[in-house]
């Protein structure tokens, strides 16, 4: 690590939870995101700032007037139009042109979404819909890649950190099955709370740079719940479901 390096994550290698040798692992760490909006905006840019060495992000959808409410990496009006990763890629790299940014602006195939999750070190979901989490997690549990899920529509966020290392802690279908398709809502329909993303997706990067480090006790066996209408917190413990179709 250069004297430049040393000076940008001072902070971090202060901390004896990070250290020096914490710090050097960040920088040697691989990362994808699965969506770069409201949830994956905040997460990316703090993980960015950390010094992740390498940040993938996957979004094949285009910026909007609506998304500057909350999704934080397209921080101006000329982002409009451009591709969520190419828009979020530019804010990164600007924000730490030290690390390396790969944009992906297509969805991943079933081939194409293994073989990035098995090169990464950590999966952040960021993502809006279930059947692309069920597909993550699935590719996440076959791979043994740690995958840290987040979510915010209307005044509601929860997050939670999904090991898949074998043991025994649950997967993301431990949790929810097929079923919850039905009751699928989008920040569309139902709108979203703008601070919400930024608390969730902070607190993804928070647990993702636990588990790169790694120090701390990451969220395996607990789903957290906010309710950003009265800033109340629900901890939820979670098992592992016997009959899960995917890590039993």
């Amino acid at each position: 690590m250069n004297d430049q390096q040393l000076e940008r994550y001072s902070r971090h290698v202060l901390l004896p939870e990070i250290d020096l040798s914490g710090q050097t692992r960040l920088q040697q760490s691989k990362v994808l995101i699965i969506g770069a909006g409201g949830l994956g905006s905040p997460a990316a840019l703090y993980l960015a700032s950390s010094g992740v060495g390498q940040i993938t992000l996957c979004d094949d959808d285009n910026v909007d007037l609506s998304n500057l409410q909350r999704q934080i990496a397209h921080n101006n009006s000329s982002s409009i139009g451009q591709n969520k990763a190419v828009s979020a890629r530019k804010t990164l790299l600007a924000l730490n042109p030290e690390i390396a940014v790969t944009a992906l602006t297509q969805r991943l195939s079933d081939k194409s979404l293994q073989t990035a999750v098995s090169e990464a070190d950590a999966v952040l979901d960021a993502s809006d819909n279930f059947a692309t989490r069920f597909m993550l997690n699935d590719a996440c549990v076959k791979a043994r890649t740690p995958l840290v899920s987040g979510a915010a529509i209307r005044l509601s966020g929860q997050i939670c950190v999904f090991r898949n290392d074998g043991g025994n802690s649950p997967c993301y279908r431990c949790l929810y099955d097929e079923s919850t398709l039905a009751d699928e809502e989008n920040c569309a329909q139902s709108g979203v709370f703008a601070p919400l993303t930024g608390i969730i997706g902070s607190m993804m990067a928070a647990e993702t740079l636990k588990l790169l480090v790694p120090f701390g006790k990451p969220l395996d066996t607990r789903l957290l719940l906010l309710d950003a209408n009265t800033m109340e917190w629900r901890s939820l413990q979670r098992q592992k479901d016997p009959a899960c179709p995917i890590c039993a």
